[in-house]
């Protein structure tokens, strides 16, 4: 084994740029859907129970502090990778359980709000995979201070 460090390629400021913007965006959904949760609580509570859920002022805390937590790691890019499987995650199961084919009959615009989410799972997915990137992470930052 060498003991040479072998270093990667910078990345071209588009890519730097392309990634920064995503993981804004990411951000940007969870904060808009945690904003109106703390906005409002009781009814996101009334929308869970609706969806049949048992103890929805509960359920929407939770939802509310995952929301928080998926902020903060697209931000910091700590834990990214978790995270956007974690959001996958979440995001397929708000598909199903909020849009899911039971409310395609009574609107089709459900269908629509039901895709929807596929889009943004395949994004988290790719996000996943590929990280948050090499610029403006906590990880990045800690490495630098060591």
């Amino acid at each position: 084994m060498s003991s040479e460090t072998t270093q990667s390629p910078a990345q071209p400021p588009w890519q730097t740029a392309a990634i920064l913007i995503g993981r804004l965006i990411f951000a940007a959904v969870f904060l808009m859907a945690v904003t109106f949760k703390f906005i409002d609580m009781g009814a996101t509570a009334g929308y869970i129970a609706a969806a049949g859920f048992p103890f929805p002022l509960f359920l929407a805390w939770c939802a509310a502090v995952l929301e928080v937590v998926l902020v903060l790691c697209f931000l910091t890019g700590a834990l990214f990778s978790q995270a956007a499987l974690v959001a996958g995650a979440y995001v397929l199961f708000l598909a199903f359980a909020f849009h899911g084919p039971s409310h395609w009959a009574g609107n089709q615009a459900e269908f629509g709000f039901f895709v929807d989410h596929f889009t943004f799972l395949a994004g988290l997915l790719f996000a996943a995979v590929h990280g948050p990137g090499r610029v403006l992470t906590w990880k990045a930052a800690l490495a630098r201070s060591s």
